[in-house]
């Protein structure tokens, strides 16, 4: 049995080695989610689990409010997961696997110690979880570990159950493909409603990420990688971004020629939320929307890169906002789809998991983009929360 370094781990990954290449025989798949208000009673309470211990006053509280009492206080994320997780049982069922599939979420019913109790109930020992967050950055990726270990620590089920968890998967061809077609399809339709513009220099694609606070940007990924200011999360967007970019364009053939320096892109983020003392990343979408026209962009190409699915932030700030942007700057929006249950998604997403449960050697798993494929056991302080400092997170070694 191996030193048990990595808390609540199960034996092939408590050890710490960064990638496990010892199959594991998973009793479960738990599907983490982040959770949503689902009618208008919900809404509050929901926001004050999203924002605990943040001191956010009630009147930001009511702000943000009204985009989800906006869609009758339903947030769209959890009937999408009730989708995924019926997609991700036909996908197993279809394959001839054994591994049910308990969903929880960290903000909202049903809540990760529920799925706990239920895999505790089953006699599920071994846990494989599938976060629904692509990137690496303290809410994308730690934050659920240190849920994790909230959960186990509230149910009184450490020891019990032991949770492992996939590879960031921002790389992953599964989550990638999606966005090549939804940029190829885009821009066939832009074509389609505007004859005759030029792709090379009437043309903009909007690669868009939710905001973090930069001070937790700069601690995303591992130190030792020397991301930069934006750290891993930024590099993980900007490298995907390329690829999509390379691939769309590819598929559009002729009507991108190479010594034009292609169909011009950037990277750019939305939903904000902090105050405005304090710096997150920039450039915000509507604002680059409002500078295109001086460029001689007559149409914007969205790509909710940043997502896996239509949430609030994309159904709200993309379809909402971001259009309205585009509308009163004369502007063609096109916003690609996200994900969701996209069959190349599903299935990429089941073979992260057999990634772990057959012990696949490193250089036979997939990664589109240089910096992968990720870790499985997140690095010594990966991700920090700099306002919060560390707190016990499973799947990684501490702090």
């Amino acid at each position: 049995m191996s030193a048990r370094i990595v808390p609540g781990a199960t034996d092939a990954a408590a050890s710490g080695a960064p990638f496990v290449t010892e199959p594991v025989a998973y009793d479960a798949i738990l599907l983490a989610s982040f959770g949503g208000p689902e009618g208008q009673d919900d809404v509050i309470p929901f926001l004050r689990n999203v924002t605990r211990g943040r001191g956010i006053p009630e009147e930001r509280l009511e702000e943000v409010a009204h985009h989800y009492r906006a869609f009758g206080g339903v947030s769209p994320i959890n009937d999408q997961n009730r989708e995924l997780k019926a997609a991700l049982e036909a996908e197993i069922a279809a394959r001839g696997i054994d591994l049910p599939v308990l969903w929880g979420n960290r903000n909202w019913d049903p809540y990760l110690r529920d799925a706990l109790t239920e895999a505790h109930e089953a006699g599920y020992t071994k846990l494989i979880a599938i976060a629904t967050s692509a990137y690496s950055s303290y809410s994308s990726c730690r934050q659920y570990r240190e849920d994790f270990a909230i959960a186990l620590e509230e149910t009184g089920l450490e020891g019990e159950i032991a949770i492992d968890k996939v590879r960031q998967f921002f790389d992953h061809p599964g989550f990638v493909q999606p966005f090549i077609e939804g940029v190829r399809d885009g821009l066939v339709e832009v074509q389609s409603q505007l004859p005759g513009i030029d792709l090379t220099t009437e043309v903009q694609v909007l690669f868009t990420t939710h905001s973090i606070p930069s001070t937790d940007a700069a601690k995303s990924g591992p130190a030792e990688r020397g991301f930069g200011e934006g750290g891993a999360y930024a590099a993980q967007h900007l490298a995907v971004a390329e690829v999509v970019m390379h691939e769309a364009s590819q598929e559009l053939g002729g009507a991108v020629p190479k010594e034009t320096g292609g169909i011009p892109w950037e990277l750019v983020y939305q939903s904000r939320s902090g105050p405005p003392s304090m710096p997150w990343l920039e450039p915000d979408i509507n604002d680059v929307i409002g500078e295109l026209p001086s460029r001689g962009v007559r149409a914007v190409v969205i790509v909710p890169l940043g997502f896996v699915s239509d949430h609030m932030e994309v159904k709200w700030d993309l379809d909402n906002e971001a259009m309205e942007t585009a509308g009163e700057n004369d502007i063609l929006a096109i916003r690609v789809p996200t994900p969701g249950v996209h069959k190349a998604y599903v299935a990429g997403l089941v073979d992260l998991v057999l990634e772990r449960r057959d012990g696949v050697p490193v250089d036979e798993r997939p990664a589109v983009t240089s910096l992968g494929p990720w870790y499985d056991v997140c690095r010594p302080g990966c991700c920090e929360n700099v306002r919060l400092g560390f707190k016990p997170a499973l799947a990684g070694i501490a702090p």
